[in-house]
């Protein structure tokens, strides 16, 4: 069987870098994101912030296998900003992470190749500062059952150590794990073989 590809690498905070050419400055920020509403709400942050900003060029690539991507110039001539931006995130392999870049025009235009190196090496240096972990991909199961199958339940959790996000114990049993996307397939098989305990799917983290 296929070994499930459940990890990504992505960035642990907020990180910044910078670039200066010809008197114009170009800041990238770079952010964790998860999703396009993030996003959304970071650039408004950003353009109220650095209001007085020529451009606000952007990329960003989302999910596990980086299956949502965007790349914006903002008014940069075509593929000179958010291209080379997006070319960043993909050189370093991360996902889930946006990258703004703040353009303060100095006057002196650039030219294409000039922009495109300005903005690779602004959001290079931005991913350099940052701090790049690696994290599981997900699933999210919450399990009931009786009072009476807790030791089985338990069991299974601690040979397939897995996280608990909240858990509620009574005569009927509540708990709610986090589970890698490698082990589901055990899991699930594992649990449709206790009796009493129903594991019902929640979502992909």
């Amino acid at each position: 069987m296929a070994e499930v590809a459940d990890t990504y690498k992505t960035i642990e905070e907020p990180s910044e870098g910078i670039y200066k050419e010809k008197g114009s400055k170009f800041i990238a920020k770079a952010y964790p994101v998860r999703t396009e509403e993030e996003v959304k709400a970071i650039l408004t942050k950003l353009r109220e912030e650095y209001y007085d900003a020529r451009h606000h060029c952007y990329a960003y690539i989302l999910g596990a296998k980086k299956e949502s991507w965007r790349a914006n110039d903002d008014g940069e001539p075509s593929g000179t900003a958010g291209k080379p931006i997006h070319g960043q995130l993909l050189s370093f392999d991360v996902t889930n992470v946006l990258v703004v870049v703040i353009r303060y025009f100095g006057g002196t235009k650039l030219g294409v190749s000039g922009l495109i190196n300005a903005y690779k090496t602004a959001t290079q240096d931005a991913l350099s500062n940052a701090k790049i972990i690696t994290k599981t991909v997900d699933t999210i199961y919450k399990l009931t059952f009786g009072y009476v199958t807790m030791n089985d339940v338990m069991k299974l959790i601690k040979e397939l150590n897995l996280e608990f996000i909240d858990q509620h114990f009574d005569n009927t049993c509540f708990i709610r794990l986090r589970v890698r996307k490698s082990l589901e397939s055990e899991f699930t098989s594992r649990c449709s073989k206790i009796d009493g305990l129903v594991a019902d799917f929640e979502y992909d983290d």
